[in-house]
């Protein structure tokens, strides 16, 4: 059993970012479907930002939203917040990470939920290149003694940094992007610390921004508001030799007899219970309650398929950089 926050979890969390950070933000009943059947699934660990949106309105509003709704679901959640990032005029990105600046990212956290929900977990949503992250760190510890977070998570962050950190305080989660067409932390050393460490990974981007899950078949298939249209990997001629991977994977998914997207999730998770492996939750978003359903249904992988599927990867190497070159520069890797 594996635990987070004091909490009993599954292999299967959900991202809040698609419900609010677009142009039209998902309406209240069709995102709290969405949660509620999440719940339902045992997606337990929910994942927002207060970023994830506009000031006023992004993950934090809607978790005060839905647990005034249904409060009996308060202490079954365990909510996962990130702060101090922010875009600013011409899609430059800043970030504030300082002992000053998370009081206030938490403070702000806090009145939005009004006592509605606890925050579980919280941390930086990178590490601030004008602050050394002992300093973060021991400003959440402090936050963390005063009863205001219950426990702290980093995103983004190389093996080196997880070490360093770790001896100032225990480190909770770490988010990663994690999927079939990223899966550096396998080979950087981030996975091997959180499992030495006892470190749950949250693993982002599952489903490669919609890519993996076979639906997208040009880039005009991704909604113009869809920020990952500008990503190195949705580039023209990216793009077409990423497509062909999908296919691959679509022809296994076949075989298989599931979705591409169960296929994609469900290696993910393949991975929990190995030697020198952490817990790895992906936190596929979603935006109805059906899709949800698809993401939570796990199917198992002989040892011939894990080699068939390693086979695609090797064949098929994903072409272009996860992010674009001003967003890259928050990202330790």
């Amino acid at each position: 059993m594996v635990t987070l926050a004091g909490k009993l979890i599954t292999q299967n969390g959900l991202g809040l970012s698609g419900l609010t950070n677009r142009v039209a933000p998902t309406p209240d009943d069709a995102a709290f479907d969405v949660m509620k059947t999440a719940l339902k699934c045992g997606a337990n660990v929910w994942n927002g930002a207060d970023f994830y949106g506009t000031p006023d309105a992004n993950s934090l509003h809607l978790l005060n939203r839905y647990f005034t709704r249904f409060p009996e679901d308060a202490e079954k959640v365990v909510i996962c917040i990130k702060s101090g990032f922010s875009m600013g005029v011409g899609g430059q990105f800043s970030i504030d990470c300082s002992a000053e600046g998370m009081k206030r990212s938490v403070d702000n956290a806090s009145r939005i939920l009004d006592r509605k929900k606890f925050i579980d977990i919280f941390g930086p949503a990178r590490v601030d290149p004008n602050v050394p992250i002992e300093v973060t760190i021991e400003a959440l510890e402090q936050l963390m003694k005063e009863g205001q977070i219950g426990g702290i998570q980093l995103s983004e962050v190389r093996a080196e940094t997880i070490r360093r950190v770790s001896e100032v305080h225990k480190i909770d989660m770490v988010e990663a992007e994690v999927s079939l067409w990223a899966t550096d932390i396998f080979s950087n050393g981030v996975a091997q610390i959180c499992a030495e460490l006892g470190i749950v990974v949250l693993g982002h981007t599952p489903l490669g921004g919609g890519m993996l899950t076979g639906n997208i078949r040009k880039v005009e298939d991704l909604p113009a508001s869809n920020h990952r249209k500008h990503f190195p990997r949705f580039e023209a001629e990216n793009f077409q030799k990423n497509l062909q991977l999908v296919e691959q994977l679509e022809m296994l998914a076949a075989k298989k007899g599931c979705t591409t997207a169960q296929l994609a999730l469900s290696w993910i998770k393949s991975h929990n219970g190995k030697p020198r492996m952490p817990w790895i939750l992906p936190i596929a978003g979603a935006r109805s309650g059906a899709r949800i359903r698809e993401n939570c249904e796990t199917v198992e992988f002989s040892d011939h398929e894990l080699m068939e599927i390693k086979s695609i990867l090797d064949s098929f190497p994903v072409a272009g950089a996860r992010y674009p070159e001003r967003t890259s520069r928050l990202a330790e890797y």
